[in-house]
């Protein structure tokens, strides 16, 4: 480390930080750092165009996997955000979620792991219910209502959940958008907007073998834009929880 400083003419301290991801490198320093390593000018093009797009809070980061460091990022985020829109076409969103209804969508994993995963995601519901909680908007596709997941049974409670926290906590909205056979932004996949209060806006969304965190400003734009426009077509949040409270009592009424 002493000696890539020294090559740069920098005090060792100063490359640290760039090294410990404590503090990102600017555009220039980056080029400088990669000059020093040897890299071809096409890569140096590349990467410092990446370094520019973190200097302007443009990076987006796509990864294989969904593993336990995206895990990490995902709960930093929900602990910290001040407003999360969570749009959720096929599933529960999780932070909704009953520990019967996660159970469920967790067969796949192994025993153990499932209740540890399971506990962390009910523990993760405390940040609607904590002083200063997190504003959530919930935007669920009807068809995931009426999917009984888990059985009758464990849907009719977890249905009968969100009804209830929707009720009783002002910081919990829900809407349903009903299953009108019209395509919305909805049908391409769930994603959820974080806002915080001291950092840009940030756009996570999941797939079988990969995820992903946006922030670059166009994704923003295009995801919040999305999300109102779902908002709008709908069910407004009384007409919601009536809707969701109905549902619970269809799927009571076919398990008995």
């Amino acid at each position: 480390m002493r000696e890539v400083a020294q090559r740069l003419g920098w005090h060792h301290s100063k490359y640290a930080r760039f090294e410990s991801g404590d503090q990102p490198p600017t555009p220039e320093q980056s080029s400088a750092i990669l000059a020093t390593f040897g890299a071809s000018e096409a890569e140096r093009e590349r990467l410092t165009d990446m370094a520019a797009d973190i200097a302007n809070g443009d990076a987006n980061w796509l990864k294989a996997g969904t593993g336990h460091d995206d895990l990490t990022t995902l709960l930093e985020f929900e602990r910290t955000a001040t407003n999360i829109v969570d749009v959720s076409p096929l599933l529960i969103p999780g932070l909704l979620q009953t520990s019967d209804y996660a159970r469920t969508i967790m067969a796949n994993e192994t025993p153990g792991d499932i209740e540890r995963l399971v506990a962390m995601r009910i523990g993760r519901r405390d940040v609607l219910t904590r002083p200063k909680p997190v504003e959530l908007t919930a935007i669920i596709l009807e068809t995931a209502l009426r999917r009984p997941m888990g059985g009758r049974e464990v849907m009719a409670d977890q249905l009968r959940y969100i009804a209830k926290i929707a009720s009783d906590h002002n910081n919990v909205t829900v809407h349903v958008l009903p299953d009108t056979g019209k395509w919305t932004p909805a049908h391409i996949g769930p994603f959820i907007l974080f806002d915080f209060a001291k950092a840009a806006p940030i756009v996570h969304f999941e797939h079988l073998s990969s995820s992903a965190f946006l922030s670059n400003t166009g994704d923003i734009k295009v995801h919040r834009e999305a999300a109102v426009n779902l908002r709008e077509a709908a069910m407004n949040p009384t007409e919601s929880i009536e809707f969701i409270a109905q549902c619970a009592a269809e799927m009571e009424d076919n398990h008995e």
